[in-house]
């Protein structure tokens, strides 16, 4: 263990997010994600809820400011979003950051293309539909 890293983060993630550039994305997952099937860096954090994740990896990971942050999937024509979703991951992150900007939606093949080009996928037990985000980090800033 370490003194102000939260037990959430195993060091397989704090590695990949000390090894991560600005620009780069991570994927967090639901549970359903089929991640192997798009990167060959799949981190498992089964049992752990994406919110957990977001609260423990904001402290540490600055949004990127350049570009989009925090990308979430579309619903496929005939399903609808849970609302709940997005508005507890917004909570989180906006207790981090809160002037984060909104979340972008993006169709499920578009988020799978994005899948195939990040640092890495945690594949959280989050069991909501559509409960994928990811998110962008920037450049972090000089105390």
């Amino acid at each position: 263990m370490l003194k102000g890293i939260h037990p959430a983060i195993s060091p397989e993630l704090l590695k990949i997010l000390a090894e991560m550039g600005h620009g780069e994305e991570l994927i967090l997952s639901d549970a359903h994600f089929p991640a192997q099937a798009f990167n060959s860096t799949v981190i498992r954090a089964d049992g752990l809820s994406v919110t957990t994740l977001l609260d423990a990896l904001l402290p540490l990971f600055e949004l990127d400011s350049y570009a989009d942050p925090l990308v979430m999937m579309q619903a496929v024509e005939g399903d609808q979003l849970d609302p709940n979703v997005e508005e507890a991951y917004r909570k989180v992150i906006e207790k981090h950051v809160p002037d984060a900007p909104d979340t972008v939606r993006i169709d499920r093949f578009a988020f799978y293309d994005r899948a195939k080009e990040a640092t890495a996928v945690v594949v959280t037990g989050e069991l909501a539909k559509y409960g994928n985000i990811i998110i962008k980090k920037g450049v972090t800033p000089v105390s």
